[in-house]
């Protein structure tokens, strides 16, 4: 279901670990620093990157497929041209695995077609919006 209200937030933040789709090892970008923002608040980051090994002293995974532990919640810092894709992968493996029951794309981000086959697959959704501001708003 598409998650818009606070309290479906709020749900969502309770989520862990985060896999972090596009993940940055580059200090100032807002794919690194709000990962970062994130693990400072006590959340384990599953950075998902398959140009390097480690980001921000976690393992880097090259897909969502080849990360060994249960995943809470994927968040995206994709562009939304890639979202389809994402989506497919993040279904696949709800399906398969049982985990990975949320998505949240970070502002800027929106595929409407594939948030609906999401929430048609069970998944909760959540578009357009930067989970650290929203952390900040709602968890302070």
């Amino acid at each position: 279901m598409p998650v818009t209200s606070d309290e479906g937030m709020k749900r969502l933040l309770d989520r862990d670990p985060i896999a972090v789709v596009g993940c940055s090892s580059t200090p100032g970008k807002a794919a690194h620093e709000i990962p970062k923002y994130l693990q400072r608040h006590g959340y384990r980051i599953v950075p998902v990157n398959p140009t390097t090994d480690e980001i921000l002293g976690e393992t880097a995974y090259d897909s969502l497929e080849e990360v060994p532990d249960e995943i809470g919640l994927v968040d995206v810092f994709r562009p939304s041209e890639e979202v389809s894709g994402i989506v497919d992968q993040v279904i696949d493996r709800h399906e398969s695995r049982g985990d990975a029951g949320a998505i949240w794309l970070q502002l800027g981000i929106r595929d409407d077609d594939a948030a609906a086959r999401a929430e048609a697959a069970g998944l909760e959704i959540v578009q357009d919006k930067c989970m650290k501001v929203e952390h900040r708003r709602l968890l302070g």
